[in-house]
């Protein structure tokens, strides 16, 4: 194995930055790749690229051409395409590949949850109830909510979102982290009734749960899309890192 050969890893969310840190730091030759789907996206240390791949044939080829000796698959839990193309790539070329992704969320004893399994489902239970949404799955979802008329919508996004919209609604452009007082003060402010989110887990974005659950509001859960089987699975950095460490 050549030693100068760079870890390939996938990103854009907290978990990839710091794992990009704690490599970069250790002089492990690594290169992080970005979607390009958000704009002034927070960067990791180190070397970036941005943009896809052009599917699995792209990536496979991109993993030989640039020296690979090992992929991190640290992007969104939702991100279900590149992590199926990763594997796929990987399994082609047989560049070893791990999965970091963290734990989703679990329901507490005063959480009022309904869990669907895709944003689909996420907007027949909205339909179904009516009333006014905090809408945080993020703006390439809000279009599946553009034909409920019967309910209000706070849609909360780091980028404006493009295409249809619910026709009742507004838009609050900001990024996380939150603090749990300032989610209390907003669900109130826009008396809110259903949160719609997704469960992406992790700190950043938890405190609208907690406020959630602490006004008696109904939360619409969309539930991780199914990956594939064998990937090989670790839940922190300090794991990830290790792993690297021996690839």
């Amino acid at each position: 194995m050549n030693p100068a050969a760079r870890v390939l890893l996938l990103g854009g969310t907290g978990e990839a930055r710091a794992l990009a840190a704690v490599l970069t730091g250790e002089q492990i030759p690594v290169i992080s790749s970005l979607a390009g789907r958000v704009r002034n996206p927070r960067l990791p240390v180190g070397e970036v690229r941005v943009g896809g791949f052009g599917g699995v044939d792209g990536l496979a080829d991109w993993l030989r051409d640039n020296e690979i000796r090992a992929v991190v698959d640290a992007t969104h839990p939702f991100a279900a395409q590149i992590t199926a193309n990763a594997h796929a790539a990987c399994t082609r070329t047989g560049v070893p590949l791990l999965r970091l992704a963290r734990p989703a969320w679990q329901p507490g004893p005063d959480d009022r949850w309904f869990s669907v399994p895709d944003i689909g489902a996420a907007a027949t239970a909205v339909a179904e109830r009516g009333g006014r949404v905090f809408l945080t799955t993020g703006r390439q979802d809000a279009g599946a909510f553009a034909g409920i008329s019967d309910a209000w919508f706070l849609i909360r996004v780091v980028d404006p979102p493009a295409g249809p919209l619910p026709p009742h609604r507004g838009i609050l452009s900001s990024r996380g982290p939150y603090d749990l007082d300032g989610e209390r003060a907003l669900l109130a402010e826009h008396r809110i009734d259903v949160l719609v989110t997704k469960n992406s887990g992790g700190e950043l974005t938890r405190a609208k749960l907690a406020a959630a659950a602490d006004a008696g509001i109904d939360v619409v859960m969309v539930q991780r899309p199914p990956e594939p089987d064998d990937l090989a699975r670790v839940d922190s950095v300090a794991a990830a890192a290790d792993w690297v460490r021996g690839a």
